[in-house]
């Protein structure tokens, strides 16, 4: 079985045949990403797991995600669309986020793990924090921060 860098190389390889230079460009950017976090970690010799690439890629997706929303604030539509297009090749490499049922349960069994009192609602950013400690070990890389951190406020203020 081929590890993730070696599948995003090899479809760099590709996307060179193909003449698909939008891919292309997108991948490069993935594996100087990846390189980048290499020696960052010190890992140039042994490399880095699929764990660690995934969160290269989620890191990269977010950057494009932010850029897209960037632009279209600056009213710069054809940019966006060029980041969204570099967003879902990135996300192809990504497994599927958590469904929202799934999301809300393990938040809802964290914010009881917590020790929160269910009607009590959060008091500070403190319990807040509390919460995501407990939660994030088992979300990271099944859902988006920005998105675990609004369900959260969510099903906070619920109990609020």
């Amino acid at each position: 079985m081929e590890n993730l860098k070696d599948k995003i190389a090899g479809d760099q390889k590709n996307a060179l045949k193909d003449g698909d230079a939008l891919r292309l460009s997108t991948l490069r950017m993935l594996s100087a990403a990846v390189a980048n976090k290499e020696i960052e970690l010190r890992k140039k010799d042994v490399g880095l797991s699929d764990q660690e690439i995934l969160g290269v890629i989620s890191s990269e997706a977010k950057k494009r995600k932010d850029a897209a929303q960037g632009y279209r604030t600056g009213a710069r539509e054809e940019l966006a669309q060029k980041e969204e297009v570099e967003l879902k090749i990135l996300q192809s490499y990504l497994p599927p986020e958590i469904s929202e049922e799934d999301l809300r349960r393990i938040i809802k069994d964290g914010i009881r793990e917590a020790g929160l009192p269910a009607k009590a609602g959060v008091k500070s950013q403190q319990d807040f924090a509390k919460v995501m400690k407990v939660i994030m070990p088992t979300l990271k890389g099944k859902a988006s921060g920005d998105r675990i951190s609004s369900a959260l406020k969510e099903e906070l203020e619920k109990t609020a």
